[in-house]
């Protein structure tokens, strides 16, 4: 199963609801929260109140996405504010398995990220403590960026990483995807694409996610 993550990083900050609501008509699967704090990527965008609020605005999972350093002073916060995935990098944490458990505690999904200059052992031995694994396939901290072409490849490694060890953990993919790229990252193995701007940079938000879920679908044929 395809998932399809619009990322409101893109999105209209003045008109949130109303954005979410374009989506939801494109039947567009989570909403991807980029939240970023201005140390760990040079941006700083979204906090526990704006997540509430969303929470409160669209019925669809939030996939909050933390560009934090030390998120574990955050998990718990924006679990409670209504997150239902909460991804964290592997370089923003010293104690990545620990804070992986926490959480699944809080009662959210755990995620890890790993940025593109990152290897993928860093994640190896946390597999099975994490639901996703989210391959940046563009450095953090801005929206808008081209996607990396190594990125393709290193999904597939990952993969046939998680195939070899008998995980359940999917593959997530954020940065520069759109219908020109999503069926050959699917193809590589991810299962979840975010998407900014090739969904809210188009006049139809709802067209352009059915386009990006079409293209992601010739991916699994």
């Amino acid at each position: 199963m395809i998932e399809i993550a619009p990322s409101i990083l893109s999105a209209d900050f003045a008109r949130l609801a109303d954005e979410l609501q374009r989506i939801e008509q494109g039947g567009a699967d989570v909403v991807h929260v980029d939240v970023m704090d201005g140390h760990f990527v040079p941006n700083l965008t979204i906090g526990p109140p704006v997540v509430r609020a969303l929470r409160a605005a669209t019925e669809l999972p939030l996939d909050c996405h933390l560009m934090i350093e030390h998120p574990e002073a955050w998990i718990a916060r924006y679990a409670e504010a209504g997150a239902h995935r909460i991804t964290i990098h592997a370089e923003a944490t010293v104690h990545l398995h620990r804070a992986l458990g926490a959480i699944r505690e809080a009662g959210a999904e755990a995620g890890v990220a790993i940025n593109p200059a990152t290897p993928l052992e860093a994640v190896g031995e946390v597999l099975d403590e994490a639901d996703w694994v989210l391959v940046m396939s563009v450095n953090p901290g801005f929206g808008g960026q081209s996607f990396i072409e190594r990125a393709t490849a290193r999904i597939a490694r990952l993969a046939e990483r998680i195939a070899a060890q008998g995980s359940a953990t999917r593959i997530q993919v954020d940065g520069g995807i759109g219908p020109d790229n999503a069926e050959a990252v699917v193809r590589a193995g991810a299962r979840s694409l975010v998407a900014g701007n090739a969904v809210f940079g188009r006049p139809d938000a709802a067209q352009a996610v059915r386009e990006l879920r079409a293209a992601a679908q010739r991916g699994l044929a």
